[in-house]
């Protein structure tokens, strides 16, 4: 007998006490009244609200009943019940939803059916998740790609491909919409050749977010693009591929892609110092013993920031024979030792600064360099390494950096994904009496404005994982206090379209790769005297 017998003459308490023990439990002679109670309810919001969580805790020992309920007349219960056959994985309603969602022209309907289908396990339904990737309802859509994704349905793969093209069309490349950023990333979950293939021909698509999504979905997917990269990092290929490319073997940092960026250097597939700097760089974060000799070799450019990247993939690879090329590099003076000098500075490279301190004028020269620095944070990281070298001479030297530095009267931010460029940023800004905020991505950067942190200026990279250069302008013009500060963007890029849409995200003006530290700061006086 239920419990719920002469329910509606009880005292409010009484109620919600009966309830209480009619959802823990969950008996099926409760059922029936349960369901006049839901189709006519009380009227107090209360009680009508525990009246659902009962029934939803019968249903869910009652998988027959639930399922025969879908087909219910009244459509609150059928949510109800869709939503637990949901919950509770009931896999005997698989049919039943499945033609429900085949029948239905409602879409929030629609939508319900498909997410209690996904969470039972999609498969025996997959033919209504492929038949919805191009629904026009952008959430029905999003939801059957990614269980197309889930489910690694290679018959959904030209559709999904379809969708990313559609979007780098002139006509909608300037948004990056829910159904294209889910389908890279069901592309690449998918992981068939094709697939993968394609996906890596997108990694300079039109729209900013797209190639960030492309980026963060192949770094995720790790060593198994590394062959599909190869096929970017060619002779002749275009530069904003083969940037990209480099960027993304670097964030994986499997050794199966060291072998690719030292053939593009040794074999010369570029000239570009811009694709050069990025496959420098990538081959320090790899980070390998290997990789050694081409960085080595890169001390040779006369490109200041290539240099940068080299001695900051070189800090973690310090061995004797690293410090013996480098003091035979700098012995010969001129301008080359110069720009390594000042590198090993700017980067803060204390590896590499303790195996060369006590090579006499090598030492000095190192150590001039450090204190006429105006950056606080190369004093505060020598001074650290200076006392765990110990002795007289570095006594000395610890006295002759400053205890304090005065910050700079203006504050920049500046933000870059690359920790080679924001040291570059660092060196410039403190240099012309800038008091530098540095960030490695958008959200990083943005968090500063929703802190209230003031900048007289922003200077931003382009492409970034996690939120792109594209998207923190964007965000900031929206944000008090940042509608009309000046904002240079650091770029590669080459297409016009992408100026463009830069410019119309709230971009001041653009700084293009490579670059001399002068004319950066040119640009920067340009806008803030």
């Amino acid at each position: 007998m239920s419990s719920l017998i002469g329910f509606r003459e009880q005292s409010f308490l009484d109620k919600i006490s009966i309830l209480n023990e009619v959802s823990m439990g969950k008996d099926i002679a409760d059922l029936d009244p349960l369901l006049d109670l839901f189709q006519n309810p009380l009227g107090d919001t209360s009680v009508d609200y525990m009246v659902v969580s009962a029934l939803n805790g019968v249903l869910s020992s009652d998988e027959s009943s639930a399922v025969k309920l879908l087909e219910s007349e009244n459509d609150k219960l059928k949510v109800l019940c869709i939503r637990s056959c949901g919950e509770f994985k009931f896999k005997t309603a698989v049919p039943v939803l499945s033609v429900l969602a085949e029948q239905t022209d409602d879409t929030d309907l629609l939508f319900e059916l498909l997410t209690s289908l996904s969470k039972i396990g999609g498969e025996p339904a997959l033919d209504i998740f492929r038949a919805n990737i191009t629904n026009e309802d952008d959430l029905v859509a999003s939801m059957s790609i990614e269980v197309a994704g889930e489910l690694k349905d290679e018959k959904s793969v030209e559709a999904l491909i379809t969708i990313v093209k559609c979007n780098n069309e002139d006509a909608n490349y300037e948004v990056c919409d829910l159904t294209t950023w889910k389908a890279v990333e069901a592309l690449t979950s998918i992981g068939c050749e094709s697939s993968l293939n394609f996906i890596v021909e997108n990694l300079h698509h039109r729209n900013p977010t797209v190639r960030r999504v492309v980026t963060d979905c192949l770094t995720e997917l790790g060593a198994k693009t590394v062959p599909y990269l190869r096929k970017v990092i060619t002779p002749g290929a275009d530069k904003d591929d083969m940037i990209l490319a480099a960027n993304v073997l670097g964030f994986i940092g499997d050794k199966s892609g060291l072998e690719i960026l030292m053939d593009a250097l040794d074999k010369e597939y570029s000239t570009d110092s811009s694709v050069k700097y990025a496959i420098y760089e990538a081959i320090g974060n790899i980070g390998t013993m290997k990789g050694v000799i081409s960085l080595i070799d890169g001390l040779d450019n006369d490109d200041e920031l290539i240099t940068l990247a080299v001695i900051n993939g070189l800090d973690h690879l310090v061995n004797p024979g690293v410090i013996k090329k480098m003091i035979e590099m700098i012995s010969k003076g001129g301008s080359k030792a110069g720009k390594i000098i000042r590198a090993v500075v700017t980067a803060k490279a204390l590896n590499i600064f303790e195996g060369l301190y006590n090579e006499g004028k090598i030492g000095r020269f190192m150590m001039n360099a450090v204190v006429t620095s105006k950056d606080p944070e190369v004093h505060e990281a020598f001074r650290g390494k200076l006392v765990e070298i110990g002795g007289e001479v570095a006594d000395a030297d610890i006295a002759r950096l400053p205890e304090t530095v005065e910050a700079g009267s203006k504050k920049a931010l500046a933000v870059d994904d690359s920790k080679s460029m924001l040291a570059l940023y660092r060196s410039i800004l403190t240099n012309i009496g800038f008091e530098p905020s540095i960030a490695e991505n958008g959200q990083e950067a943005y968090s500063f404005a929703e802190q209230g942190d003031e900048f007289d200026i922003v200077i931003t990279d382009m492409n970034m994982p996690v939120m792109d250069g594209m998207e923190l302008v964007s965000k900031l013009r929206m944000t008090d206090g940042f509608e009309t500060i000046p904002i240079i963007m650091v770029t590669t890029e080459s297409e016009v379209s992408q100026l463009e849409l830069a410019k119309k995200t709230g971009v001041t003006d653009f700084i293009t790769k490579p670059f001399t530290p002068d004319q950066l700061k040119a640009k920067i006086e340009e806008y803030v005297s």
